[in-house]
């Protein structure tokens, strides 16, 4: 062999393998990701904490009943609950992106209409229909699609600051709406609604990317080695992979346990206390700002309190965590009615903090089971745990507005509401854990 045969060969300047290995990003982009998801949550927190506000002024501009405006928001409820394991169906068909940005679309679309209205079917179409689609699209089953393929490393401490968005956005809305249904009329609130839900798009259409593998990266924390190729799209419709994942979900124990304990946590967070509570507030004489503000501190404090539960969702048993976040819930619950008074007291603030604390903790031990339970199903699973979640709230935003136009007062539906909660810490403990073999229809990849 010559010398000559020994030289290497020589590369073009331009070949690629001539290039300096691509630096990795300083911060994650599955950060970015989260950060964007978490401001898509709020504003749909956001688009609807508005019809907690503008009950009280619909019913003395048109002489709506509570029950028939409490049945608009039922509406929206179902259907939020309903779309989301389709939605997250059509993340995997169509991409994150694309769902989330025409969700807003018709948000606003939904927020703008009422403007307009004359007659209560209205009220239904644009805030039950469009609003109710629309926010269902950025519900809880986009925090486990996101959580699911953008992190390994920190995915319950991720699900609870993703969880945790809604609160802010009832933070960050429900004051300022209530300000402008004050002073400005509800028609001010709506409009202000409609303009935000507009102005997200943009962003979305920036930084929400659709999976790790469109940058050529892995999930942040994944293992080395882990590829960087996207699994394939599921085959068929998003209504069927929807469907077929109910349809093996619902032969299992678990599902039921967990789907039946979320629709009481429904009921007692967004159906009762998120739709009724200002109302009631102000039967006992509290002005509608002040019961707004309080209603909006319960979004302080369950940033943290959901954050928290994240943190220990990471750390310890699910099942105990949920026995005891619907134990204490029920307990407050029962002693609310008793709180109520035209003046803020220590005792009512008392309440604010700790129901703050516990309002959608029960978020990330439940996704936590349903993932253990359910494998790369989990978050259209989860859709369907939430859509339950959604039934139990539109009939306690129902049942309670009767029960008001009735009796004359809350005081039953409070009462009704805590005794389900110990019936839901109950059902948390009595769920089996278990993990998917590779053999079960539940594990396979969608």
């Amino acid at each position: 062999m010559s010398i000559t045969d020994q030289t290497p060969e020589r590369l073009p300047p331009d070949d690629p393998s001539r290039r300096p290995p691509r630096a990795s990003p300083r911060v994650h982009p599955a950060w970015w990701v989260a950060g964007v998801t978490f401001l898509t949550i709020i504003g749909a927190a956001g688009f609807r904490s508005t019809p907690g506000v503008m009950m009280n002024p619909l019913h003395d501009e048109f002489g709506w009943p509570m029950g028939v405006i409490g049945g608009a928001v039922s509406v929206n409820l179902v259907l939020y609950g309903l779309v989301a394991p389709f939605s997250a169906a059509l993340m995997e068909r169509l991409g994150v992106q694309r769902v989330v940005a025409c969700a807003l679309v018709l948000v606003s679309v939904g927020s703008l209409l009422p403007i307009w209205m004359t007659a209560s079917w209205q009220l239904v179409l644009s805030w039950g229909l469009f609003v109710g689609l629309g926010t269902g699209a950025m519900a809880m089953a986009l925090v486990a699609t996101v959580t699911g393929r953008w992190f390994v490393k920190r995915r319950g401490l991720v699900t609870g600051l993703l969880t945790a968005a809604g609160a802010t956005g009832q933070l960050v809305f429900l004051p300022v709406l209530a300000w402008l249904a004050e002073h400005s009329g509800w028609r001010s609130a709506a409009l202000a609604t409609g303009a935000t839900a507009l102005l997200v798009v943009p962003l979305v259409l920036w930084r929400l990317h659709d999976h790790p593998s469109d940058l050529g990266i892995t999930a942040y924390g994944a293992p080395a080695g882990t590829p960087t190729t996207r699994p394939a799209r599921p085959d068929g419709r998003a209504v069927r992979l929807a469907l077929e994942a109910l349809g093996d979900a619902a032969r299992t124990k678990v599902f039921w346990l967990l789907a039946g304990g979320f629709a009481i946590c429904g009921i007692s967070t967004n159906g009762l206390v998120g739709t009724h509570f200002i109302p009631a507030a102000h039967d006992h004489g509290m002005p509608l700002t002040t019961a707004a503000w309080l209603l909006a501190l319960v979004g302080i404090f369950d940033i943290a309190g959901t954050v928290f539960s994240g943190w220990l969702t990471d750390r310890m048993d699910p099942r105990v965590l949920l026995g005891v976040y619907y134990t204490l819930r029920g307990a407050s619950l029962l002693l609310l009615p008793s709180l109520f008074s035209d003046d803020l007291h220590v005792n009512m603030l008392a309440f604010i903090v700790f129901y703050g604390l516990d309002w959608v903790a029960t978020v990330p031990p439940t996704i936590a089971l349903c993932r253990e339970a359910f494998g790369e199903r989990a978050p259209i699973v989860f859709g369907w745990v939430f859509a339950a979640h959604q039934i139990g709230a539109a009939i306690a935003a129902t049942g309670a507005g009767l029960i008001r136009d009735e009796l004359g007062a809350y005081t039953v539906a409070w009462y009704v509401a805590g005794a389900l909660c110990f019936a839901a810490a109950a059902m948390s403990m009595s769920i089996a854990r278990r993990r998917v073999t590779a053999d079960s229809p539940l594990a396979d990849g969608i």
